[in-house]
């Protein structure tokens, strides 16, 4: 085990001089207006045009811009929000959502959700996605990520929209975890998430790929919500395995081994029966 968490510690000291020499090369080429300044008012991608903030009125809080866009086809969909008003204690629980990148399973988009209860008992779903916010016509290079040439961009959203998306229609894997924060855990760390939303909302940052991406945001709320408890792994900067790192320091529920928890973990398949209910989040969870 220490030896595959030192090989992975170099694969990582690799991949983070190999991404600073190319940064440096594009520098060259980037807009220095760009490099300078992250900003709010570029020509943004349609699903992400719109930033989410939050109304608080004491433990109410009300999301304004929650995502649930229609898909029809991996580009072609219909853009849709709404707006969220919830009570603090409502939350119950939180899960860990992992996406590895095809062809790259050592890394991954990572996503939290948290589960609410809601008004007839029954359980409903939060999703929060750290993302880079595109412009038109552009795509995602890790190099430039690390050139600053992206801004940051939290996604608050309808699990039909951030998971249903990704099952159906570009064909990646979706790992959903229940982690084992309790209620009062998870209504910490959807408190602290909720705080970067708006953070983020009136001051615009740059994306980094390996410094300010998915999974070192989800890490910096867990260890705000209690201190030290994510520590330094080579596995944080290598998503997709960052699963077996939260199974291995007890983070998410454990269902045999974790080859056999990862296997459970895997929704696609119900995702796919259950697609555009308004039951989606309970059924993918029917597992």
């Amino acid at each position: 085990m220490l030896r595959a968490h030192a090989n992975k510690a170099l694969i990582i000291s690799r991949a983070h001089f190999a991404l600073a020499l190319g940064a440096a090369v594009l520098l060259a080429g980037c807009s220095v207006e760009k490099r300078i300044r992250p900003s709010h008012f570029r020509d943004w991608v349609p699903e992400q045009a719109l930033l989410p903030y939050v109304e608080h009125h004491g433990s109410q809080v009300t999301v304004r811009n929650v995502r649930n866009n229609k898909y029809f086809a991996n580009d072609v969909y219909l853009v849709d929000h709404y707006d969220k008003t919830f009570d603090l204690n409502q939350v119950r629980a939180a899960d860990y959502i992992v996406v590895p990148f095809a062809g790259m399973p050592a890394l991954a988009h990572t996503m939290l959700s948290f589960e609410l209860a809601g008004p007839n008992g029954a359980p409903e779903h939060l999703a929060v996605s750290v993302e880079v916010r595109k412009e038109r016509g552009e795509q995602y290079n890790p190099l430039k990520g690390s050139a600053r040439q992206y801004e940051l961009m939290y996604v608050v959203a309808d699990e039909r929209d951030v998971i249903q998306y990704r099952t159906n229609f570009t064909g990646e894997e979706v790992h959903l975890y229940r982690t084992t924060a309790s209620p009062e855990a998870a209504r910490a760390l959807l408190a602290d998430v909720l705080a970067r939303v708006n953070q983020i909302a009136r001051k615009p940052e740059f994306y980094d790929t390996l410094t300010n991406n998915c999974t070192t945001n989800i890490v910096e709320h867990m260890n705000r919500v209690r201190p030290n408890r994510i520590a330094l792994d080579p596995r944080v900067l290598l998503s997709g395995y960052s699963d077996e790192l939260a199974y291995e320091q007890g983070l998410i529920e454990r269902h045999g081994t974790f080859l056999e928890t990862k296997g459970r973990a895997l929704v696609n398949p119900m995702a796919q029966r259950y697609a555009g209910r308004d039951d989606f989040s309970q059924m993918i969870r029917r597992r």
